[in-house]
This record gives C-alpha cells, structure tokens and sequence, in this order.
C-alpha cells in the first residue's frame, strides 16, 4: 500500500500475478463484489504514476473506506459479523478454485453498515488435499475473542489490544469456562486446537514450530469444516449483564421537553457547519449521531460501554443506516498506535481530525470521575477537530451531583467561567444556547487557526 496525492494505492507485484489473475478470471472478484464481500479497486496504469520498476505488475485503486476501524474497537456483534463474513468470503473461494491464505481480523472493515473486507491480495489458487493455512488466524482473531465475550466477559475483547495477532489459544482456553469443553465446535476449533499447537510446539524441530503438519483434506472436506466453523461462531451470543449506559436515555434527568430542545439546537448547530464527517464522543446508543448521520454527514458513533455500542450497532444492522459507524472508545485510555514502531494501526488521534465533534453530556464526567482538567480535556479536543458541539452540565444538575455523592468535592474549577476560559484558549465560542429546563449549557464552538 501507498498513498500517492491523497490516493491510496496498492501495488502487485509479479509475485502475485497468478493469483491475482485467477482471482480475476474465474468470477470471484465479480461475486465477492456484487455481494458487497470485498471493496472494490480500479487498475492504473503504473506509467501514470511514474512506477516503471519491472517486478511491477499492476497498481490498483481500491475504494476508500470513510474510517478505518480495529478489532479492539467492535462490539461483539461487529467481530461476529465480520466473522461470519470471513468465512463466508473463504466458502465463496473454494467455490472458484482458490482460499483465503490469510484470516485477519484487520482485513475487514466497517462501510455503509456492513462488514467489507478491504485485502483484495490475500487469495491465492487451492490445490487439492490443502489445509486451510489461515485456520489458526481465524480462531485466534474471530473464534477465540468471540467466545471469551460470550462466555465469560464482553470486556475480554479488549484482550485484542494487547494481543495483536489474536488471542493465544492456550490463554483463551484458561480463561474460558470448563464448561466450553463439552461444546462440539468450541471443543475442536478452541481446547483441542489448542493442545494440539501445544504438542507440535513441544515435539517438532525449533526450525519446524509454528507450521502446519495438517494432513490432506479434499475440497469437500475443507468447506466442511469452516461450515462448522461457521455454525459454532453463529451460535456464539453475548448475555450482556446490566449497564451504567445501556438504558441511558430512559434514567436520564432530562425532561422531554429538554431533551427535545437539545436534539433542535444540535440540529441546529450542525446545518450552521455543515460538516462531512462527525464523530460522537460519549455517544451511548447513538441517539444523537443520528441526528448528525440522518443530515448527511458521515458519524463515528464512539462510547465507552459495549452493551450501549452493540445496541447502536445491531439498531445500524436493522435500519440499514449508510452513514453511522459504532465503536468502542476509553477517551481516558485512547486507541493508542500500536504494531512495529507503533504505526500498524492509528491511534485515535492519528486518525482525525474530522469536521465536528459532538460531545454531549461527556465533560462532567471526565472532569469529575476522571479528573482530567479542563484546559487538558480543550487541548484533546482541538486536535481532533475544526468545529465543536460540546455540552457543559454544571454541579446544580442531578448528575453531577451524583458524581460527587461518593467523593469529596475538589473541583474548585469546575464551573461555566472555568469552562469557557479553557477552551476560548483554542476554540472561539460561536454560540450558546441554556437546554430548556436544565441548568446545561450546549455550545458551538470553532478551532481557532495558527
């Protein structure tokens, strides 16, 4: 991959002309598209480029993708989803005479509210007798995760942070319920693949460990088994325990008449700017972001919990909603860059800025229950963003009240003047409008250049 005046480009090399070729000769690149499986490319002439290097074969345009997301941000139904797409992607390729090579999680992508993958290189031709040589990936990237969210903790995706390459099958099968090993699919995929790895790793020559010693398997027989594969991952589902977040809109202390003019005046706000690309801080369940995605502009609908970013995504999944991205997000413990030299995969803010941020009823509770200050909470907020739709809720409101029920009040600083004073050092106040029967505060606010 590279980018070349904005352009993202991916360059083959005659390496991989075969595969390629097969790729686009036997139907597969066609149906995988129209399915909506794969993002689509257009060839470029490497002349137009100034590439003229001879292991060059083709360059090709792939379609962008509005905001490129990970793992360790999905809901457990996005890794379920984009899952079963992937095994549905490798079941479609054994069809045309070719397999996945490669099952990575970071192969797929979130766009128009669907799992897509974005790989168009990782096929190559099946021989006969061929193992699936991406099958301990997949259980490491989509199986194991999956299982330890639906089994024992949702919050054990977050494992996928540290491990980038998958969850260790040994690590998942400690960490699972006993219980796991009396399932069919998850005791052959995960506990049995697992000690099996194990006996490899112990018996093989050093130069040996780590390949594959599976035997031959026809092509039958291999679309079997991720058949299987498939249905064990089908029956994954997550039991989500009670949250602070879930139901937040129905505990809230608005008053529909409230809530009522803050939906108006975000609308507001938002025709004023205008913006195409929007990200929701603190979304919850989206309530919001839809305002912004329903106007047209493209929302990453970000919140901390997973029980409320699996509501808003299984609700974008039903209505079929094009412009409206969930994902997980911990503004106190940011996507970091991760991978060699940390540049793999983006941090959060390596990925903006965008047009408008929307944060809405979020600054009391990283200034209270996080104890991030303001002038530090303005200094994120202008990296990340040219305009700014952001809520203060002051310590007369109920919640905030709450916050300090449990805590001595030290926050001195914590006041509208505070507020305002911290983050005209970056942002020039446009307007601000009190939320009708509230004592909060909406403001729209402008980065202030050089």
């Amino acid at each position: 991959m590279f980018e070349q005046d904005g352009v993202l480009y991916r360059q083959i090399n005659e390496q991989g002309r075969s595969d390629y070729e097969q790729m686009m000769q036997s139907g597969l690149y066609a149906r995988l598209t129209r399915n909506g499986f794969l993002v689509q490319h257009e060839e470029v002439a490497k002349e137009k480029l100034g590439l003229d290097t001879d292991q060059t074969y083709r360059i090709l345009q792939p379609a962008r993708i509005n905001f490129i997301s990970y793992p360790y941000e999905w809901s457990f139904s996005q890794l379920k989803d984009a899952a079963l797409l992937t095994l549905d992607i490798q079941l479609t390729a054994l069809e045309h005479g070719m397999t996945l090579k490669d099952a990575s999680a970071y192969n797929i992508q979130f766009e128009h509210g669907l799992p897509i993958m974005i790989d168009t290189l990782s096929f190559e031709s099946y021989q006969e007798g061929q193992a699936w040589v991406a099958y301990r990936q997949f259980c490491q990237h989509f199986l194991a995760p999956l299982a330890l969210m639906a089994k024992k903790d949702v919050r054990l995706g977050r494992l996928l942070t540290n491990y980038i390459d998958g969850i260790p099958l040994d690590l998942a099968c400690i960490l699972l319920p006993c219980s796991t090993r009396f399932s069919p699919g998850l005791a052959l995929h995960l506990h049995i693949h697992a000690r099996t790895q194990r006996a490899y790793s112990e018996t093989l020559p050093d130069k040996s460990r780590g390949k594959s010693r599976a035997r031959a398997v026809s092509r039958t027989g291999l679309a079997g088994i991720v058949q299987g594969l498939r249905r064990t991952v089908n029956k994954l589902n997550c039991r989500f325990r009670a949250s602070e977040w879930g139901d937040y809109y129905d505990s809230t202390n608005y008053s529909r008449a409230a809530f009522e003019t803050k939906r108006s005046l975000v609308r507001q706000y938002l025709e004023t700017v205008k913006p195409s690309r929007v990200c929701d801080l603190g979304a919850n369940t989206g309530e919001f972001s839809r305002v912004a995605s329903e106007m047209g502009s493209y929302t990453v609908s970000f919140d901390i919990d997973p029980v409320a970013v699996d509501m808003n995504y299984r609700q974008v999944r039903t209505k079929k909603e094009h412009n409206l991205l969930p994902l997980l997000q911990d503004l106190t413990n940011p996507a970091p860059g991760l991978g060699w030299e940390s540049r793999e995969r983006c941090s959060l803010i390596q990925r903006g800025p965008v047009d408008c941020v929307m944060a809405l009823a979020l600054v009391h509770h990283l200034a209270i229950s996080n104890n991030v200050p303001l002038d530090k909470l303005a200094s994120f907020f202008d990296k990340l963003c040219t305009y700014l739709i952001i809520e203060f809720v002051p310590k007369q409101d109920s919640q905030v009240q709450r916050l300090l029920a449990s805590r001595d009040d030290i926050f001195d600083a914590y006041d509208q003047a505070h507020f305002e004073a911290a983050f005209s050092r970056f942002f020039s106040i446009r307007r601000s409008e009190v939320i009708r029967d509230s004592y909060r505060v909406l403001y729209l606010m402008k980065k202030i250049e050089g």
